[in-house]
């Protein structure tokens, strides 16, 4: 246990200090979905988030915008007048703060309810929220739709690639009967299909009723909860629980509120496309479907 806890702190530190956007991958479209009418995409970078448009999420940018979103970054608090402005709000891997602050809440509770009343009124959000912390930054936002975000560490010990120490490259495929056959995994065409997606450890995330699930975690399935937290000098450290079954929840699921819609993702890198060191992860790993998957939920949320 005290291996894991040391080896989860270096490789979470790592990952958020050395991904790098992986600008060589094609991100081009070969039919956009908007054409003379470019909705609005807003890309928040007001709370101390991760993945910004001019580092690790610049691939998912240059998509969309390839797909005819016009895409705007967001500096500001959310609120009525900010958020009427666009079609579709993006958030990935808020913070509540630095150091010891990153799991406290990034959200005030006025953001989340002008979020929720924007979203009832027509609004698209995509939240994205990835492994400890970003859970636990994002809980107030998402639970304002009825989602809980476990704010684990998840892998699989079947459903998996890569790495078989540590299993926390999760395959969802039609094969395996993970990705869930609906609208969005279909797309609109046939060429618009997807048939396997692949996440980098990420989260687990409650299933509300009345949602459509877009990726399912098996019953091998397990998640590491953070059980504690302590300060030495101006150092955070996590102590994880031993893992338990994530049987029940999934890493994707997509909601109709009101008139608007909304996309709850626990696992950021499988809709960008990054490097680390040599290794590639996400819409660029190869073997996987992100960059259609990616498409296919910007365009059902802005599809109206």
């Amino acid at each position: 246990m005290r291996f894991c806890l040391l080896f989860l702190i270096v490789i979470m530190f790592a990952c958020e200090t050395q991904q790098k956007a992986d600008n060589s991958f094609d991100v081009s479209v070969k039919n956009p979905a908007f054409t003379g009418i470019n909705p609005i995409v807003l890309l928040d970078e007001a709370h101390n988030n991760m993945h910004t448009a001019s580092g690790t999420y610049e691939p998912f940018v240059n998509l969309i915008a390839n797909d005819g979103c016009s895409v705007r970054n967001n500096n500001d608090p959310f609120t009525a007048d900010i958020l009427a402005a666009c079609n579709l709000l993006v958030i990935a891997n808020a913070k509540g703060g630095k150091h010891d602050e990153k799991e406290k809440p990034a959200f005030t509770e006025e953001e989340c309810d002008a979020v929720r009343q924007w979203v009832e009124a027509g609004g698209s959000l995509l939240l994205i929220a990835d492994h400890y912390p970003f859970g636990s930054a994002a809980e107030n936002l998402a639970q304002r739709f009825g989602v809980h975000m476990f704010n684990g560490e998840t892998s699989d010990t079947i459903y998996f690639t890569g790495n078989a120490e540590f299993k926390d490259r999760l395959v969802f495929s039609r094969a395996n009967g993970l990705l869930a056959i609906n609208e969005i995994t279909q797309g609109t065409s046939p060429a618009d299909a997807v048939h396997t997606v692949i996440a980098d450890r990420g989260q687990s995330l409650s299933i509300p009723d009345s949602s459509i699930v877009l990726l399912k975690l098996s019953p091998a399935s397990r998640h590491s909860l953070p059980d504690s937290t302590w300060t030495d000098g101006d150092k955070t450290y996590t102590r994880f629980a031993d893992a338990v079954s994530a049987y029940g929840n999934c890493q994707g699921v997509a909601m109709k509120i009101g008139k608007g819609k909304v996309i709850i993702m626990a696992e950021a890198s499988m809709l960008t496309a990054q490097t680390f060191g040599d290794e590639k992860f996400g819409m660029n790993a190869g073997d996987n479907d992100n960059k259609q998957f990616t498409l296919n939920i910007v365009r059902w949320l802005l599809k109206k």
